[in-house]
């Protein structure tokens, strides 16, 4: 895990902040129109880039199918929907055919783009502690700035959360 030095003691890392620009990244992607794609290839759009632990598990399911039924008013605002987890391009293929994701899907296995964003933490779950994806969204705007970060999203109500937020708006 990335550490940085913060006043001669060593901290972990937490990510870009809201105005920092948005780290880049290739990956290998499920439902794009290229095998690979990198935060680059959407310069100048306004991009969703939202992190899940895994596929066809209840609350990512619930969250994907949020963004799926959310489609139109998001692409209404000019806004692409990039999904990110760590399993492989196999999960994320079956995952977008059963629930019918109509957004990319990219498999991050070494977690380097979750370590990039910082959302690959410690997680406890019954007593266990092991490392993890915490359920987080940046929006990343035109400029290629990141306009919201929003880390330990709840799934359920997150994506009308973001209808919501201005950043979103038609307008911005």
């Amino acid at each position: 895990m990335e550490k940085e030095k913060e006043g001669g003691k060593e901290s972990r890392y937490q990510g870009p902040e809201e105005g920092d620009r948005a780290p880049d990244f290739r990956a290998q992607a499920s439902g794009a129109e290229a095998s690979e794609v990198s935060l680059s290839d959407y310069a100048g759009k306004r991009v969703v880039l939202y992190f899940y632990p895994k596929d066809d598990t209840p609350g990512c399911t619930t969250e994907a199918c949020d963004f799926r039924d959310s489609m139109v008013p998001l692409q209404k605002r000019g806004i692409v929907v990039l999904g990110v987890s760590k399993d492989g391009l196999s999960s994320h293929d079956k995952f977008r055919t059963k629930y019918q994701l109509p957004f990319p899907l990219l498999s991050d296995p070494e977690g380097t783009i979750c370590r990039a964003y910082g959302v690959f933490k410690e997680k406890t779950m019954y007593g266990v502690k092991r490392m993890g994806i915490e359920r987080s969204t940046f929006v990343i705007g035109t400029d290629g700035r990141i306009l919201r970060a929003l880390r330990g999203v709840k799934a359920a109500g997150h994506v009308a959360a973001l209808l919501a937020d201005p950043c979103l708006s038609e307008k911005s």
